[in-house]
C-alpha cells in the first residue's frame, strides 16, 4: 500500500498545510529515510512522525486527516443559552436608548448563572447565538419621528 501512493503528488495538490506536511513526511519514509531523519529534515518532533506513519499504517489515507477539535465544553446549559438569548432579545426591543456591549452580557452571565467569560469568548457565545456585537444606532428615549419629518421640510440655507 505504501509503495503505490505518490505522496508528493498528494502534497503539491494539498492545501491545508499540516496534511501537506504529513504528506511529506511519508514520502520520506516511503524512500527510506529513517523517522530521525524526517523529523529532523522537517523540523518536526519525531514523535509526530512516529504518529502519522502509525496512524497511516494502521489507517491508510483517512488516518492522516485531522480529528476534530472540540475545544473546551462551554459552562452554560442549552437552558442557560436560551434565557440570555431572550434577554439580548428583549433588550434591544427596549426604546429606552443604549445598547448593550460585551460588559454587559458579561456581567448578566456572572450574575445569573455564575459563569466567569472572557470578553473575547462572549463575542464568539454571541456568534454561536447568531447575534452580532455589530448594531444599529440607538435612539435617543425623547427622539420624536414627527419632529425629524418637520425638519426634513425645513429649506436648505443654499436653497433659493
Amino acid at each position: 500500500m505504501l509503495t503505490e501512493i505518490d505522496f508528493i503528488a498528494l502534497a503539491r495538490k494539498e492545501t491545508n498545510a499540516r496534511k501537506k506536511m504529513r504528506y511529506l513526511a511519508l514520502a520520506h519514509f516511503k524512500e527510506g529515510q529513517s523517522r530521525t531523519a524526517i523529523a529532523d529534515a522537517l523540523k518536526i518532533s519525531r514523535t509526530s512522525i512516529n504518529k502519522w506513519v502509525s496512524l497511516f499504517l494502521n489507517h491508510g489515507l483517512e488516518g492522516l486527516n485531522d480529528a476534530r477539535r472540540t475545544g473546551r465544553p462551554s459552562g452554560l446549559t442549552l437552558q442557560s443559552k436560551k434565557a440570555l438569548s431572550d434577554y439580548i432579545e428583549a433588550y434591544s426591543e427596549l426604546n429606552k436608548g443604549g445598547r448593550l456591549q460585551g460588559v454587559d452580557i458579561q456581567n448578566y452571565i456572572a450574575e445569573h448563572f455564575s459563569i466567569e467569560y472572557e470578553i473575547s469568548n462572549i463575542y464568539r457565545l454571541l456568534r454561536e447565538l447568531n447575534f452580532s456585537w455589530i448594531t444599529s444606532r440607538s435612539k435617543h428615549p425623547k427622539q420624536s419621528q414627527e419632529a425629524q419629518d418637520v425638519f426634513k421640510k425645513l429649506p436648505d440655507g443654499n436653497d433659493p
